[in-house]
């Protein structure tokens, strides 16, 4: 069992790769069965976004957390600002890509995001850290 939040978030990244992992499986199959090769890559490719972005929240919660209260949350919420941003991007690059088969996009984000927010909240109310020292 976790007691420090460094341990938590380790072990949210680790099982945010594992369940990346199935869904690049589980989805890269569906997406070839639907869509040949492209739905494949797309769903590579919603794997690696999905991971990105499950990592860029592990990152924020570790650097917030060395940081006072008040940097604590402008480092969590500036992370969820560049998150916005950078996925408005993303997305606005690949709208027009020809090789994006859409539903296997979109299945796997949401299927990874979904499952990360599921990680994160059973670990973290599965630890032990203190909230006194």
């Amino acid at each position: 069992m976790a007691s420090s939040s460094a341990q938590v978030f380790g072990r949210v990244l680790k099982l945010s790769a594992l369940l990346v992992a199935a869904v690049l499986l589980v989805g890269g199959a569906a997406g070839y069965l639907f869509a040949g090769l492209e739905g494949l890559l797309t769903a590579a490719l919603g794997s690696v976004i999905a991971f990105t972005f499950m990592a860029l929240t592990v990152l924020s919660v570790l650097v917030g957390a060395k940081l006072p209260l008040a940097g604590f949350y402008g480092m969590v919420l500036g992370g969820w600002l560049l998150k916005i941003v950078l996925f408005a991007i993303a997305m606005g690059a690949l709208q027009r890509a020809e090789f994006v088969h859409g539903p296997t996009l979109f299945f796997t984000i949401v299927v990874s995001v979904l499952g990360g927010l599921g990680i994160d909240s059973w670990l973290v109310l599965k630890s032990r850290i203190p909230t006194i020292s």
